[in-house]
């Protein structure tokens, strides 16, 4: 079992940047993989980002260019650094992560953080 919990998100104008964290309650170090999604209202959940075990990154083509994963092993915390947002980035973010034990995979989801991108 995993709890993550999300946080970084706010109101920002166009062209500006934000940092979203996600701690979870214990080591990351073994999980197979963790990664950003987003709901953008009327409109279904998409990946933005995600990342693996061996440092794979892979990335929405929306965001490639202005969106950065990384991990933190120490901290146990995943983050995803935003910059040039657009107001088509307006969207609640979810940290997930994926993890196997005994060949049986679990997913695990936050809570969600409320990203707006207006002037």
């Amino acid at each position: 079992q995993v709890q993550l919990v999300e946080s970084g998100g706010g109101l920002v104008q166009p062209g500006g940047s934000l940092t979203l964290s996600c701690a979870a309650s214990r080591s990351i170090f073994s999980i197979n993989a963790m990664g950003w999604y987003r709901r953008a209202p009327g409109k279904q959940r998409e990946l933005v980002a995600d990342l693996t075990s061996d440092s794979s990154t892979n990335y929405a083509d929306s965001v490639k260019g202005r969106f950065t994963i990384s991990r933190d092993n120490t901290k146990n915390t995943l983050y995803l650094q935003m910059n040039s947002l657009r107001p088509e980035d307006t969207a609640v973010y979810y940290c997930h992560a994926i993890d196997y034990v005994a060949a049986h995979r679990y997913d695990y989801w936050g809570q969600g953080t409320q990203v707006t991108v207006s002037s």
